[in-house]
């Protein structure tokens, strides 16, 4: 009975926070999208060292290889240090299409901390060093195989991982500030303001997303460096982002405006601004939270759509919906499977936000059953 009392007092003196924290650990979906999220922009942080080849780097007499195969025991049986076989380039009998196969007498062992194609570390420290490699001549590893014009596609995933993961921060952050700030001033200020915000969501609403999406992004100049277009493509996707999130706001702040706390901070004067951000913003922050991470699959998605079809992000830019392109060609996908692995890191990433952001929606409500 008093470890009951005692329990119960101490769930009484637990801050809004450490339940929150406390709610979240226990949903263990939303444990793993975090870990498994960390991992993926981790990997995309630091894909310049991991990748053992540019992503632009043609690797000649190698196109279209399929991943090559990590072994640590040689035909004999006999253990070796992790290696791989050596490929030969051949005909098919029948189809004359282009084959590779294993020559199983030359053993090829995987090096770590390699040198190989220079690049700025994290973009500011010159290096050569790769995680992994091998070495001799006309020897490469392709842990994902190549495309068709003998580019290394694990280098070009991990490349590509910046664009699409970062993409979807950058376009939230400003389709978030959008949202907050029409849908504050639309439901703190009421009467015609209101009204005159309201009918402009609802034209953008009613706007086909994807249509726009392709005419705004068949404007973006082809000739746009990499960094320009990204910002372009990001913009667009920002642009039609934000009127589900300012509905939200203005319904959160019609019913707490006039709230006795608001009306102390206007008695005690607080500006329009400061009051909507200090007094109002921060009661709801938690389904803020929610909201952009939920909202940030849509982003990704979204580019990788346009990039698939050839409006987004164009060669030399990598992303995974430019890795896509490749796959529209069924005949070559039969043949290539492989190059459908990027869309496997598409599929886990919105699969892991999804996760994270209901552990954050169960976590913004801690006294709910």
């Amino acid at each position: 009975m008093a470890q009951d009392l005692s329990a119960a007092k101490a769930y009484e003196y637990t801050s809004v926070n450490q339940l929150m924290w406390r709610r979240f650990r226990k949903h263990r979906l939303a444990r793993i999208g975090g870990t498994v999220l960390i991992v993926l922009y981790a990997l995309a942080l630091l894909s310049d060292y991991l990748a053992p080849y540019d992503a632009n780097t043609r690797l000649k007499g190698f196109r279209d290889v399929p991943p090559s195969r990590i072994r640590v025991r040689d035909t004999n049986g006999t253990w070796q240090r992790p290696f791989i076989y050596g490929i030969e380039r051949g005909r098919h009998p029948e189809t004359f299409r282009e084959i590779y196969t294993e020559v199983t007498d030359e053993i090829v062992p995987i090096e770590f901390l390699v040198r190989g194609d220079p690049y700025k570390f994290m973009g500011l420290v010159d290096s050569d060093r790769h995680l992994f490699g091998v070495s001799g001549e006309n020897r490469y590893i392709f842990l994902f195989g190549t495309d068709s014009i003998s580019r290394d596609l694990f280098s070009r995933t991990l490349k590509g991982a910046r664009i699409s993961l970062f993409i979807g921060f950058a376009g939230i952050l400003i389709s978030f500030l959008l949202g907050c700030v029409i849908g504050g001033l639309s439901g703190y200020f009421g009467g015609m303001v209101d009204e005159v915000i309201q009918r402009f969501i609802d034209l953008m609403i009613s706007i086909p997303t994807l249509p726009l999406w392709i005419t705004l992004s068949a404007a973006i100049p082809t000739d746009w460096s990499v960094e320009a277009t990204f910002l372009a493509i990001t913009v667009v996707l920002s642009l039609f982002g934000w009127p589900g999130l300012a509905r939200v706001v203005r319904g959160k702040l019609l019913s707490l405006r006039d709230l006795d706390f608001v009306t102390a901070a206007k008695i005690g004067g607080s500006s329009d601004l400061n009051t909507i951000l200090t007094h109002l913003l921060p009661n709801f922050a938690s389904y803020l939270i929610v909201s952009v991470t939920l909202a940030i699959p849509g982003i990704i998605i979204g580019e990788t759509a346009l990039s698939f079809i050839g409006i987004g992000m164009q060669d030399p830019g990598v992303s995974w919906g430019v890795l896509l392109q490749e796959t529209q060609n069924f005949a070559a996908l039969a043949h290539h499977s492989w190059k459908l692995i990027p869309l496997l890191f598409i599929i886990v990433t919105v699969l892991m936000f999804n996760f994270l952001g209901d552990g954050l929606r169960d976590a913004a409500d801690p006294y709910s059953l």
